[in-house]
């Protein structure tokens, strides 16, 4: 046994990274001391790019410092600005409403589907008006957004799909990777991520080379990349770390294998967890399809009950987005009279996220599925 068994179990282990030390020593004394003293936007970071692409069969991946940055690259691309409203979910991260405010649009917040806590697209096609530019929902905790629905919805009213993908590196529907149902999205790669390193950073994701060329401009000041000190667009400090590029090649022929057993541990979570809907434990949808297995979130009637129940035997537990985007101080002056958003405000009350990191054992995977059963038991 081992002492985190002993000890108890992380909701996100400390040792994320313990077994690439050796190579990230390796790596920063090799960038360090190399000629060209090239730390950011180099070659490493050029050649995490077209691996990624490649991988993805994407256009064009541009990495940039976080997948907040790369929001606002992407709106910014496709010319959001002022007077634009952008449909975002109400329940989410908070860079859904606030990258679209950095542009000076505004976010108009729609309702999610209850069991999926993703963005409903027939609650955000009743929020279109006229100033509507683009829809941007979200992939949330285990599942992808209906995008299918969504890149119809965006037809059927001429308008841009961005994809805040940032939790859903690995996740496919239909065949096709997250991040490149709209016309751009995002990854995450910050620690705790599927694709995390140990740093801040992310990556714009696209199908279009123009809106790729325009990302890579805008991240750096708005130069092309060809003339220093030539500013075509007003941009941004968005570069990417030369290292932590270099970090996450040596880390990527290792992602499928860790994104399967996040698979298999979320398969044996909801193999069990599916008699407990009607004694208020709500396991995700099942699957393989359209999931990414970030987090594994249950939605729990008596959650502050099952949160100390897990703690007392030792296994942390986490409450994501404890209140809905639209009920937050700094979104709150943006709702409209009679806005309602009940789905939103439900999940906020429910959600309770597991651990489904790849590090876990079986017998701790095991262990935290006994638990959970023997609070709805009682």
């Amino acid at each position: 046994m081992t002492t985190t068994e002993l000890t108890g179990i992380p909701f996100f282990p400390p040792d994320l990274f313990d077994g690439d030390r050796a190579e990230l020593l390796r790596l920063l004394r090799e960038i360090g001391t190399g000629p060209s003293q090239r730390f950011i936007l180099g070659e490493q970071t050029a050649l995490l790019e077209r691996e990624l692409a490649e991988q993805l069969g994407a256009a064009d991946v541009v990495a940039c410092s976080s997948g907040t940055s790369g929001l606002i690259l992407v709106l910014a691309a496709l010319g959001i600005g002022p007077a634009d409203e952008v449909v975002v979910p109400a329940f989410g991260c908070a860079p859904l409403a606030s990258s679209v405010l950095a542009l000076g649009a505004r976010p108009v917040f729609c309702d999610i589907d209850p069991w999926t806590m993703t963005a409903d697209p027939a609650d955000a096609e009743r929020r279109i008006t006229p100033r509507t530019k683009a829809l941007m929902p979200a992939h949330m905790f285990s599942v992808l957004a209906d995008l299918p629905a969504f890149a119809a919805l965006a037809r059927a009213h001429g308008l841009r799909l961005v994809e805040d993908s940032a939790v859903a590196q690995g996740g496919v529907l239909a065949g096709r990777p997250a991040g490149l149902w709209g016309e751009a999205g995002v990854y995450s790669f910050v620690q705790v991520k599927s694709f995390g390193m140990p740093g801040e950073g992310g990556a714009v994701v696209t199908r279009d080379p123009e809106i790729g060329r325009t990302v890579r401009m805008l991240r750096n000041h708005g130069q092309d990349g060809r003339h220093r000190f030539l500013h075509h667009r007003v941009g941004w400090n968005s570069r990417f770390d030369e290292l932590q590029a270099a970090f996450q090649r040596h880390r990527l022929p290792g992602l499928p294998a860790r994104l399967a057993r996040r698979a298999e541990i979320a398969a044996y979570y909801t193999e069990r967890f599916a008699p407990l809907a009607e004694r208020g434990v709500q396991p995700p949808p099942p699957g393989t399809e359209g999931r990414c297995y970030y987090v594994y979130t249950l939605l729990v009637e008596r959650r502050a009950e099952l949160a100390g129940h897990l703690a007392a035997h030792g296994i942390a537990s986490h409450a994501y987005y404890p209140q809905a985007l639209p009920r937050q101080p700094a979104f709150a002056p943006l709702v409209r009279p009679g806005d309602a958003w009940p789905a939103a405000d439900r999940a906020a009350e429910r959600a309770l996220s597991i651990p489904v990191y790849p590090h876990l054992t079986d017998a701790q995977v095991q262990r935290i599925a006994d638990v959970v059963c023997e609070f709805a038991a009682v």
